[in-house]
């Protein structure tokens, strides 16, 4: 217990009447945190955040075993019950982003700054071995971290300096009632394998294995600091505008390039960095060595990682919008506009020139589509679009919504900004039709 209080002294900054939120389950490590913090200074405005998750009939007794123990300790009871979960099934990451939202809520409700938790010594083991397994990022591999930093708030876990053995010794020693959660038993759940049939092992070799555990969560951390130093000297001449210049990131050790999707990846995800694993990061690697000029491979949580040419980028799945509009005065499209004008001089390719007396109106702008070909000016066979985005280095995530000037026949005239029909007429001068892209 002495490395618990001297961590408290050392990290927290506590007036008299302050609030903090503490995670209450009614299980014995949030029972034994919250006593802890009570005896540690008694002037503290403890409030009591209890989630009821929906899914035993057991919840409910909890409930009400936890209101009522804060209503005789005198502490601040709060309350969130999940009610539904998306497609009905339940899901550990959205469970823990609901609960964490909770929190987040009381943390403003009450001006508190900081969060605890009751991550244990034994918890530490067991995330670390499954992220070992698994795989992960190598931030990842340091488990829990004590001390997490938020925007306007820290969440602490001082339980990471003792054992279950720990907890419950302290529980009985001082007469603290707790409910046990018997799913906890069920060795169908990975953690629980690990905390049966591993951890008791461990054990046996080092009954102080937690410390080492400890001890090397630590150490990646620092290497992790150390890295990142460098890392951020660099990211921003490496990532701009939200993408990976590839052409700059190639050039950097392997160790930094992996920091430095690490980062990337954490701008896209957020909290939700969780879900990426060791795999992932591998395979954003050898996307990068691709030597195809485009490609993309999916990602966690419904997004892609799209290579183009010198640049990668991470973006959420989305269906192509087919989209038709007819041509009268003028049409916003991509950030651009396709306008009708009675006169320009300009000759380019953001320019084209028609006579209504060769094509058959009205005319139409519509997205690009498979198979779409078109006869470009002063060539004899017509050419695949596609071929021209490849030529023109169009990006793929702009292919599918690319506009294309048609006519009622669906003739393609005019790719807006790229290429022009032979039914250009700018040079005959026998035109009565002129549109402009910018």
């Amino acid at each position: 217990m002495n490395e618990l209080y001297e961590f408290l002294d050392d990290n927290l900054e506590l007036r008299d009447n302050d609030y903090v939120v503490v995670g209450l389950s009614g299980g014995p490590d949030s029972m034994a945190l919250v006593d802890i913090l009570s005896k540690y200074n008694k002037k503290l405005n403890i409030v009591c955040a209890h989630v009821h998750h929906n899914l035993r009939k057991e919840s409910d007794d909890e409930r009400v075993f936890v209101e009522k123990y804060c209503k005789d300790n005198n502490y601040i009871f709060e309350f969130y019950k999940i009610e539904n979960y998306k497609n009905n099934k339940f899901s550990e990451e959205e469970a823990r982003k609901i609960r964490y939202g909770f929190f987040e809520s009381l943390i403003k409700k009450y001006h508190a700054k900081y969060l605890f938790t009751a991550h244990h010594g034994d918890d530490l083991i067991e995330t670390i071995l499954m992220r070992l397994v698994r795989g992960s990022n190598f931030k990842g591999y340091s488990g829990i971290n004590t001390i997490t930093n938020k925007k306007e708030y820290q969440i602490i876990r001082p339980l990471i300096f003792l054992t279950k053995d720990d907890i419950l010794a302290y529980l009985n020693e001082n007469k603290i009632p707790y409910v046990l959660d018997k799913s906890n038993d069920n060795t169908k759940y990975t953690r629980n394998r690990y905390r049966k049939n591993i951890l008791p092992e461990l054990k046996k070799e080092n009954p102080n294995v937690h410390y080492k555990f400890y001890k090397f969560s630590n150490m990646i951390i620092e290497y992790d600091k150390l890295i990142n130093s460098y890392m951020l000297k660099v990211y921003d001449s490496i990532v701009q505008d939200g993408k990976i210049i590839i052409s700059n990131f190639i050039l950097e050790n392997n160790i930094i390039k992996r920091s430095i999707i690490e980062k990337y990846l954490y701008s896209i995800y957020g909290d939700d960095i969780v879900l990426v694993n060791d795999r992932n990061i591998e395979d954003i690697l050898k996307l990068i060595n691709n030597t195809r000029p485009n490609v993309k491979i999916n990602l966690p949580n419904n997004y892609l990682c799209i290579k183009e040419y010198n640049t990668l980028y991470i973006d959420r799945v989305n269906e192509i919008k087919e989209y038709k509009y007819e041509v009268k005065d003028e049409i916003k499209i991509n950030n651009k506009t396709i306008k009708k004008v009675n006169e320009c001089n300009l000759k380019d390719n953001n320019v084209i020139y028609l006579n209504s007396q060769d094509i058959k109106l009205p005319l139409y702008i519509r997205n690009y589509q498979s198979g779409d070909k078109i006869l470009i000016k002063n060539m004899k066979n017509y050419k695949k679009i596609k071929d021209i985005f490849i030529n023109e280095k169009v990006p793929v995530s702009l292919r599918g919504e690319y506009p294309v000037l048609v006519d009622s026949n669906n003739e393609i005239l005019w790719i807006p900004g790229i290429k022009k029909s032979h039914f250009d007429s700018q040079k005959t001068g026998k035109y009565d039709i002129i549109l402009t892209y910018y």
